[in-house]
């Protein structure tokens, strides 16, 4: 559950920036995270939330956004991309990597940046995130674009690890059978999680592709989009994406079930829009459209030829949303 944004081939993306600032945020209990601003420094604030979670590192959405427009920030998550200690390191404890520090972490960063209100857009696990600090912090939030919806609840996690082998059997048994014979009928996810925290490396090593053919496999048919991703991931890359994924799924997100369906009406004043391919497989529709009952400041827009790794379509509605949002002011 990683991309947002991607899948953009043929949308006329804006070209290719430095960032103008960075560094690592002391967030406490040891970590650091990478933080960058690009754009216009005094222009309309939008932090990216990446998905994952632990898909930090990548920096293209800065091409999503008019840089004369917007003060766009980008983070990296607690444990990937550049933030630090690396949570493909077996010895860094992942007890303070929770969605409650996440949420802490970006509120920090807002307020290092000086920032009053800002943008969130994000996708996939970055849409749960988005929602959870949205909630949060209401007044803090201009507006919300959120891409391949999801809300990291409990039916979520088992649908994509256990209830879409309905449609992929073969390479989800594959994925079932990399982890101990005595697990096979259980918590999958779990499971990998155990093997992710191994001493072994090479039992580390061995999950972390297993893992990663299954997302493959579940946007394989994807031509659109980037199938193939998740496996292309550099090694140290990858083992981190893995354990953070287990860990946040193992526990649910840390997050009451149907939580943030429930407390939506929390986001009444705060504008939005949905884009969700009618094709995503890893997060079906259903979630988005029910989100979207609930958040009547909301936009649903279903993107038809596009699945989780997105489509030329899906970039056109990405980058004409940020475009509407950047000429609102605020």
């Amino acid at each position: 559950m990683n991309p947002a944004g991607a899948g953009t081939r043929a949308a006329t993306l804006f070209p290719e920036i430095e960032p103008y600032e960075h560094g690592l945020l002391d967030v406490g209990d040891g970590n650091q995270i990478y933080w960058e601003t690009s754009g216009n420094p005094k222009g309309k604030p939008a932090l990216v939330v990446h998905g994952g979670p632990g898909g930090g590192g990548r920096r293209g959405p800065r091409k999503l956004f008019d840089p004369s427009v917007y003060r766009i920030a980008l983070f990296d998550q607690r444990g990937c991309g550049e933030s630090v200690p690396h949570a493909s390191d077996p010895a860094v404890d992942m007890a303070h990597n929770t969605t409650a520090h996440l949420i802490a972490d970006m509120e920090r960063l807002r307020e290092h940046l000086g920032i009053d209100r800002w943008l969130l857009y994000g996708g996939s696990w970055g849409s749960t995130l988005i929602l959870a600090y949205a909630q949060r912090y209401p007044e803090r939030v201009s507006a919300v674009v959120l891409v391949g919806v999801t809300m990291t609840r409990p039916e979520e996690i088992d649908w994509l690890y256990h209830g879409v082998a309905r449609l992929l059997p073969g390479p989800w048994e594959t994925f079932r059978d990399g982890v101990p014979t005595a697990e096979r009928d259980g918590n999958l996810v779990a499971a990998y999680n155990r093997l992710m925290n191994s001493p072994d490396a090479a039992v580390r090593a061995k999950a972390a592709r297993d893992w990663c053919a299954w997302e493959d496999a579940v946007i394989a048919h994807e031509n659109l989009g980037t199938p193939g991703q998740y496996s292309a991931n550099a090694d140290d890359a990858m083992l981190a994406f893995v354990r953070i994924c287990t860990h946040y799924f193992t526990n649910a997100a840390w997050l009451d079930d149907g939580v943030l369906l429930r407390e939506a009406h929390k986001l009444a004043e705060i504008p939005a829009v949905l884009i969700h391919g009618r094709l995503d497989l890893s997060g079906p529709l259903y979630s988005a459209w029910q989100l979207a009952r609930a958040w009547p400041s909301s936009e649903l827009r279903v993107i038809d030829d596009s699945g989780h790794t997105g489509s030329p379509a899906m970039g056109r509605a990405i980058l004409e949303t940020l475009a509407r949002f950047g000429g609102a002011g605020g």
